[in-house]
């Protein structure tokens, strides 16, 4: 079980290097952040690149990993976004994991001034992106046009510096999503059943995630892979737990080892915000940083 963090875009990088700096020194696994426009209660507030903020991070950093959670097609073209991430990875020197999904109907789906696509849509999209994307990022010169995306011998020398590829942590549940994450994804991504957040239990929350797993097998086993050769990865904050599992170093390792025992192989918290959602005590917060992993191994 790996232990990670996501580190929310919001500080000026003054601060914002001691934190990333900081998430390094309690030995997380990685640090991700959101790749938003702007999202939910911080749409009023600063809100900074993902990539440049990524950057930055990287040229502080020297062992963590480091990547989004997650990227999507709303404002994103394949060509561009393969240019930045080739860029990315060779300044951490490998160190770049690409969250990626189908995106949703927030901010990011009217910025550019579009009509927020169904879910329909944006699955077709997403289709169409991750094929995409992993050529321009295995291939020199790529040549596509498809329904929503178009390449014109697009160059990508000297190509990632892991390879054949950085890896894709693909974010789905539903059947289109996960046969992606099944045939491009050297990770899986989800954040439960959101229909449970409200008034849903824990214990249902792991019955969903139970057969959220059951579905990816499937999906790997349609194509002959074997499921236990993708990381299985769960970013915390949008289940019924909600912040109890950040109460006390006990209380995660009890959350931790439930959702191990389901097959997941990373955890990712995010680092606390006061007076948000994602608030918590941060003598805690690095309690459960330094001493969950080894009760977890």
């Amino acid at each position: 079980m790996r232990l990670s963090t996501v580190i929310l875009p919001i500080y000026r990088w003054a601060e914002g290097r001691r934190v990333w700096e900081g998430a390094e020194e309690l030995g997380f696994h990685a640090a991700y952040t959101y790749d938003h426009l702007s999202w939910r209660s911080f749409r009023d507030g600063p809100w900074f690149g993902a990539i440049p903020t990524l950057t930055a991070a990287a040229a502080v950093t020297r062992r963590m990993r480091l990547g989004t959670l997650v990227t999507s097609p709303n404002f994103r073209h394949p060509v561009t976004l393969a240019k930045e991430l080739i860029s990315l990875d060779d300044i951490s020197g490998g160190r770049v994991t690409l969250g990626i999904g189908a995106g949703g109907t927030g901010f990011d789906a009217t910025a550019l001034g579009q009509e927020p696509w169904t879910p329909r849509e944006r699955a077709d999209r997403l289709a169409e992106f991750v094929p995409l994307l992993d050529r321009l990022l295995t291939e020199d010169t790529v040549s596509y046009e498809g329904d929503f995306y178009s390449a014109h011998e697009a160059r990508n020398i000297p190509g990632c510096a892991q390879r054949p590829r950085l890896p894709f942590a693909v974010a789905a549940t539903g059947p289109r999503g996960l046969r992606l994450a099944a045939r491009y994804g050297q990770g899986w991504v989800t954040t439960g059943d959101p229909t449970l957040y409200e008034e849903g239990t824990p214990e249902q929350s792991v019955q969903a995630l139970r057969g959220q797993m059951e579905k990816l097998g499937a999906a790997c086993e349609a194509l002959g892979r074997d499921v236990s050769g993708l990381d299985k990865i769960l970013l915390t904050g949008f289940t019924p737990d909600r912040g109890r599992p950040l109460e006390s170093l006990d209380a995660f390792v009890d959350f931790a080892g439930r959702h191990q025992e389901l097959g997941f192989t990373e955890i990712v918290l995010h680092w606390p915000i006061p007076d948000s959602d994602f608030a918590a005590d941060e003598k805690v917060f690095e309690q459960i940083a330094t001493g969950a992993p080894a009760q977890l191994a």
